[in-house]
């Protein structure tokens, strides 16, 4: 059976997959280029992946130039993104939210986020206004069973006994991070039956369990630290990340252990044990040779000063007694007492805290998914199908993952944006 959703008195039918972040932007595009477009949603609301960014917050993007944006990402990922990163910019999509009454702060660290008494529901509501101006029809509650192919170009969409005939399809339909937000893979298999090659996936942006987790430190935050992954136990470094720490009941999560999970997941994945290892600098604006001379200062001044107090500085006190379980040094010696050899693998823990390797990066729990449809079969600029006339990809179901802190929502708003361009052209 057919449906007809569509306005008669708009030449270009658009259907939009996925009512998301790329989706939303590519879904207005479009019907601003004078396409009539049909936005399809599998849950019961539009955003649902936005009302979970930054904790609820919302990072919207970051504040750098989209120079500096785009070599945040890797190499073939950040030429990918060059045509969509200039054609729509953060500053473009930040004047969408002030025109709709979100005034917004860039965070010292670059991080955008509505002003207090904003949040991601704000957000939301002021993309659901943006594309219902431009006369967007919105079905949710329809989850779509497969794309309609024929003679090389897509047809529209079949969802059960209903077939919505279109121009162009746009599969804006995420990845497979956080199930429960609906993102379970769609576009991929979507991708997949059209002919396109799936890049393996992984998780990026994801808490890390460890192998030796640490159950009791549940709740406890290190703030300020630099997380390193090592190939092993005094290894070459392969990635870091500066930021904030967090304990959980099976390891770590916070900005340090997501910005670094993409590797380490590719570590686990290659066969290297545990990921190598992780430890983390507890002191990371200071030289080993720094702290060496403030130690040796502080013992001059105080030699009958017990040198806990050198490392507990650093420490919330639920970690501390571990800590210096496994630097082998006794908190309680005074200064005057302390051989160098003790001094030094104090100092050694401090700017490097082994906390193991890794067990797992879990897929389903991360913010966003390294993998997807392969860029090469994708024209960067009009997000195009190489493969399939009038098939459009954005997003998260692209082969993209950047670092945290607002990267890939900007990612999502301009690749969006792009096929939102071209799909609605008339």
């Amino acid at each position: 059976m057919t449906e007809t959703l569509f306005d008669k008195d708009r030449p270009r039918r658009v259907i939009v997959a996925g009512g998301g972040a790329a989706g939303l932007i590519a879904a207005w595009r479009a019907a601003s280029r004078g396409a009539s477009v049909v936005m399809i949603e599998k849950n019961s609301r539009l955003g649902m992946k936005i009302l979970i960014s930054g904790g609820g917050k919302c990072n919207l993007t970051h504040a750098g130039s989209m120079d500096d944006l785009r070599a945040q990402f890797r190499v073939d990922e950040a030429r990918f993104l060059n045509p969509a990163f200039h054609r729509f910019t953060n500053t473009d999509f930040l004047a969408i939210m002030h025109a709709h009454g979100i005034a917004t702060l860039a965070r010292p660290d670059g991080r955008v986020f509505p002003v207090d008494g904003y949040n991601a529901h704000d957000v939301v509501a002021a993309l659901t206004r943006l594309i219902e101006t431009v006369r967007v029809v919105i079905v949710t509650q329809a989850p779509i069973d497969r794309l309609v192919i024929d003679g090389g170009r897509v047809r529209g969409v079949q969802r059960g006994d209903l077939f919505t005939e279109a121009d162009s399809v746009i599969v804006a339909a995420g990845g497979s991070s956080y199930p429960a937000t609906g993102t379970t893979g769609d576009g991929w298999r979507w991708a997949r039956d059209a002919g396109h090659r799936v890049v393996p996936l992984r998780a990026a942006l994801a808490p890390i369990t460890l192998a030796r987790p640490r159950p009791e430190w549940s709740g406890v935050a290190l703030r300020d630290v630099v997380l390193r992954a090592r190939v092993s136990d005094g290894g070459k470094e392969y990635a870091h990340w500066r930021g904030d720490t967090l304990f959980t009941h099976k390891g770590i999560s916070g900005p340090c252990a997501l910005g670094i999970s993409r590797e380490v997941g590719e570590k686990l994945d290659g066969g290297l044990p545990g990921g190598g290892m992780l430890e983390v600098d507890l002191a990371p604006d200071h030289s080993f040779e720094h702290l060496q001379a403030l130690m040796r200062d502080q013992i001059r001044l105080s030699p009958r000063r017990t040198i806990g107090w050198f490392a507990d500085g650093y420490l919330p006190e639920r970690l501390r007694s571990t800590f210096w379980d496994d630097a082998g040094v006794d908190p309680n010696m005074r200064g005057a007492h302390i051989a160098q050899r003790d001094l030094n693998r104090l100092i050694r823990f401090v700017k490097g805290w082994s906390l193991g390797g890794a067990h797992s990066v879990p897929l389903e729990r991360g913010e966003v998914v390294a993998g997807g449809v392969a860029l090469d079969e994708v024209d960067s600029k009009t997000m195009g199908s190489r493969l399939v006339e009038g098939l459009y990809f954005c997003g998260e179901v692209l082969d993209i993952a950047g670092p945290v802190g607002g990267y890939n929502l900007q990612a999502a708003w301009s690749t969006g944006y792009l096929a939102g361009e071209a799909a609605g052209a008339l």
